[in-house]
């Protein structure tokens, strides 16, 4: 029996391979693509992402992720977004570049460069799991790896006044010289800050909590 099909998107960003090989450890079947079929088909995709936030948006553009990502929550296909994949789902960022774009805009709010004494924010850091937490469950005091220099401040999805059923998202948090949130679960919109797949054991049970949602 072959466990959940995962796509790692392939638009260019970094060195994915190690996401690759984690999500297969914990049983997923897994490809690295940017095809469009591919993408749609499968059970989970995973959005990975590193350096400049302008950048990745302009790379995830040329790939069409924008509109495959929003075709997929669209049809509550989950999506898992990770580091600076994890960035890009908001509005925006502050991050310095000479082509600033906005993000997709699937959560409100802006990315900003994180007030500590040393930044970038590099290590292991312990996460305040959101209580409920599907993606935490039997690892809430666990710590996981982090390399980020901005970051979303303290957060929560604004709730619509009348006749709607709202869901509230799940925020995880962390600190590092402030607090910042450190993971999302909104229906099938998953995101985190830090890197699971450089996060040891903690980091696979993680991603097999989410293999277990698809």
């Amino acid at each position: 029996m072959t466990g959940p099909s995962v796509v790692v998107l392939d638009y260019g960003s970094g060195n994915v391979r190690s996401a690759v090989r984690a999500l297969e450890h914990v049983g997923a079947v897994v490809e690295l693509t940017g095809d469009p079929d591919a993408v749609l088909a499968a059970d989970g995709l995973l959005v990975p992402g590193v350096g400049n936030f302008h950048s990745c948006m302009e790379q995830l553009s040329a790939a069409h992720g924008p509109l495959l990502i929003d075709r997929r929550l669209a049809g509550g296909r989950p999506v898992l977004g990770i580091c600076v994949g994890m960035q890009v789902l908001f509005e925006g960022s502050d991050e310095p570049s000479p082509t600033p774009r906005p993000g997709l805009g699937e959560w409100p709010g802006r990315v900003e460069r994180l007030r500590a004494d040393i930044v970038p924010h590099m290590g292991w850091s312990h996460v305040r799991a959101a209580v409920g937490s599907a993606l935490f469950a039997g690892i809430e005091d666990e710590r996981f790896y982090f390399v980020h220099s901005y970051a979303v401040r303290e957060w929560e999805m604004p709730v619509p006044t009348g006749a709607f059923t709202v869901v509230a998202p799940r925020v995880t948090t962390s600190t590092h010289g402030e607090s910042f949130v450190a993971a999302v679960e909104n229906g099938p919109l998953t995101a985190t800050q830090f890197h699971p797949e450089k996060s040891g054991e903690a980091g696979l049970a993680l991603l097999r909590n989410w293999l277990q949602t698809l």
